[in-house]
């Protein structure tokens, strides 16, 4: 298939030639990239893997409940103070650091 196409020519007068300004194109550079600032920087990031350290060692904390024997239930092993209290207020702490470490700028 052929296509008969054909250019369109614009003919100026003198007077329309002077008016007309042609159009420059900005060229990419490939050399050097500018560098942009981090959002964080290595405090921050620091900050951040404490508090998810803070959080895996609360879950590790909140582990466990398998009763010796199965016949026995045994309230101290599921309601013990680690479980209840020490767990959540250290997984909170490392929410917390969390929060602040996002917002510390």
């Amino acid at each position: 298939m052929s296509s008969d196409k054909k250019k369109k020519v614009a003919n100026f007068t003198k007077d329309q030639e002077t008016k007309v300004k042609a159009t420059t194109q900005k060229r990419r550079t490939t050399g050097a990239v500018a560098k942009e600032p981090l959002l964080f920087n290595q405090t921050s990031y620091k900050w951040v893997l404490l508090g998810i350290a803070l959080i895996v060692i609360g879950m590790f904390l909140m582990m466990g409940g398998n009763m010796p024997n199965k016949d026995v239930w045994d309230e101290s092993l599921i309601y013990s103070w680690r479980r209840t209290l020490l767990a959540p207020v250290v997984i909170l702490a490392g929410l917390i650091i969390e929060v602040y470490a996002i917002l510390k700028k």
